[in-house]
């Protein structure tokens, strides 16, 4: 009897150790966050004007990135890295949605927020939470971002999480990409996720 407990154990673990492995499950550059209870979507006026949520873009690759029009580096590298994806998706290009949270909203105002996303793509859409808004959604996102003093009550910049969340197909959070990492290794993974989200 112990004999046969010990092979039953043995042949579930071999059973879950190939199911760990299995080729079946996708593999991406990015950090895997399939399954996270937070990053599940918010809704919010974006820069027409329009209150809109992550729901209304299923069917797209949604990448969603937080910052400010004045930010001097991180911002328009992300958004320029984002737009060259787009490129680099080839025929694949139209189910990309590019998505920018102002944590500025102070400052961001629509119109300049149009003209922003406007310069990199114009398909891109800005979301433009209140304040009030910004502080919950940053909890649920588990980004960081803090106004830091300038010279006058104007010129302040705003330090702040520099990643994009990645959600598939069906508006599922799928990826945590870091900053930095690059458009093609962000098209592969997205390429993955269209050839691996029914």
């Amino acid at each position: 009897m112990f004999f046969n407990t010990r092979r039953f154990l043995f042949s579930v673990s071999v059973i879950l150790a190939s199911a760990a492995c299995s080729p079946d499950k996708p593999k991406f550059n990015a950090i895997d966050i399939t399954g996270a209870d937070y990053a599940k979507g918010f809704t919010s006026t974006d820069h027409n004007g329009q209150n809109r949520s992550l729901s209304d873009f299923k069917g797209k690759i949604v990448v969603l990135f937080f910052g400010y029009t004045q930010c001097p580096d991180v911002c328009p590298t992300s958004m320029m890295e984002l737009a060259e994806v787009k490129r680099l998706l080839g025929a694949d290009a139209e189910k990309l949605q590019g998505i920018f949270v102002t944590v500025d909203p102070t400052r961001d105002t629509a119109e300049l927020l149009k003209a922003y996303m406007t310069n990199f793509d114009p398909t891109f859409i800005a979301f433009i939470p209140t304040p009030e808004q910004l502080a919950v959604v940053a909890k649920d996102y588990k980004i960081y971002y803090k106004k830091v003093d300038g010279k006058t009550p104007t010129s302040y910049t705003v330090d702040h999480s520099a990643g994009s969340y990645v959600y598939d197909t069906r508006g599922n959070v799928r990826l945590y990409s870091r900053y930095g990492s690059g458009a093609k290794v962000l098209a592969q993974d997205i390429q993955t996720l269209l050839n691996t989200t029914p």
